[in-house]
């Protein structure tokens, strides 16, 4: 594997020199003329030359691996429809080290696209179905505005940037108690309840 990629590195290495030292100057020496013109052809030839280059070390260079997601602890990688939780909502929060609803904690979470990544995120807690805890997503992706699948929460000290944030209302994570990194705010009760409104409204929560 270590052979084949210096091989390939060296004929990349030879190109590009080719490239460079020998095909460019021809081709500005073609060029040149006091032509104001021509120069401003000449030197968006050399930015094009200087950017192929870049493009080609970026892709020639070896990449690393993923790492796995499922060494450690476990992690939030069921989601199911809202609806299918629907249960009732009580808002109470206490940071005593056992999450409760209103809390906003910090889990890592699979793509539902590629279940082999994920994001270590943060999880706004809205139940509990024995051992797991029911959560809803949050992003600080201001795209999220015009989604109806969300809901704005505003910011939050569960993001050190200050952003606002918004909800993902319609999947429902379960969250391994365990898997949970820590425990980041308490949403206030007023936005909760903006939040526990659109669930009773939408997904049949009471």
């Amino acid at each position: 594997m270590l052979i084949r990629m210096a091989s390939q590195w060296r004929t990349f290495q030879r190109l590009a020199e080719h490239l460079v030292f020998n095909e460019a100057p021809k081709l500005i020496r073609q060029l040149q003329s006091p032509n104001g013109v021509q120069r401003t052809i000449q030197q968006g030839i050399q930015q094009g030359i200087r950017l192929g280059i870049e493009a080609l070390v970026a892709t020639a260079l070896p990449q690393e691996p993923p790492v796995a997601i499922t060494a450690g602890r476990p992690v939030a990688r069921t989601m199911v429809p809202t609806a299918d939780r629907a249960r009732r909502l009580v808002y109470a929060p206490d940071l005593d080290g056992r999450a409760d609803p209103g809390e906003v904690v910090w889990t890592w979470v699979v793509y539902e696209d590629d279940p082999t990544k994920g994001k270590d995120r943060p999880v706004l807690v809205v139940g509990r179905d024995r051992q797991s805890l029911l959560g809803l997503m949050l992003s600080s992706q201001a795209r999220r505005a015009n989604d109806p699948g969300w809901v704005h929460v505003g910011a939050g000290s569960w993001d050190y940037e200050g952003r606002p944030s918004w909800v993902r209302l319609d999947r429902v994570l379960d969250v391994p108690e365990e898997s949970i990194r820590r425990e980041g705010a308490i949403m206030d009760r007023l936005t909760f309840e903006v939040v526990a409104a659109r669930l009773r409204a939408e997904y049949f929560w009471h």
